[in-house]
């Protein structure tokens, strides 16, 4: 599950803007954009969830599950 406030959360750890994200993931910046306007989880097609998972990733970052505390994202090693 991806949701539009993790992917705010995200962008906000790599202190990336929307086109950031857009160039990194391959989706557009319209899309991540209308993404990001409909709180909750994201309404949209798997390969677009799966390519700004992938970006997030490759960046650095990792999903949280939900496991009672909620789900999130954060650096995948700690900060130095």
């Amino acid at each position: 599950m991806l949701s539009s406030e993790m992917v705010r959360a995200g962008r906000a750890l790599l202190r990336w803007e929307q086109k950031d994200l857009a160039e990194a993931s391959g989706v557009s910046l319209p899309t991540i954009k209308r993404l990001e306007a409909t709180p909750g989880t994201l309404s949209a097609h798997g390969p677009t969830i799966a390519a700004l998972r992938r970006a997030f990733e490759a960046a650095g970052l990792e999903f949280i599950p939900e496991n009672g505390g909620g789900a999130g994202i954060r650096f995948r090693e700690r900060m130095r």
